[in-house]
């Protein structure tokens, strides 16, 4: 078993170009989805600041 998984991680030489190449590819997509993430949770609140002031706003031209 030890032998088939260092000969797997080995990739038949190629190792460091395998793992370089799925490095380059998993590390930008998970940046990308966090980064999605987070400008995703501030667009909500920024969304939801808006529709605050835009009640209030409401509020306040009733009571006029």
């Amino acid at each position: 078993m030890t032998a088939a998984l260092t000969t797997f991680f080995l990739m038949g030489g190629y190792a460091f170009y395998v793992w370089l190449a799925a490095a380059m590819t998993i590390i930008p997509l998970a940046l990308l989805i966090a980064h999605t993430c987070f400008a995703r949770r501030a667009l909500r609140r920024e969304i939801a600041k808006r529709q605050a002031r835009e009640r209030r706003r409401q509020g306040a031209e009733v009571s006029r």
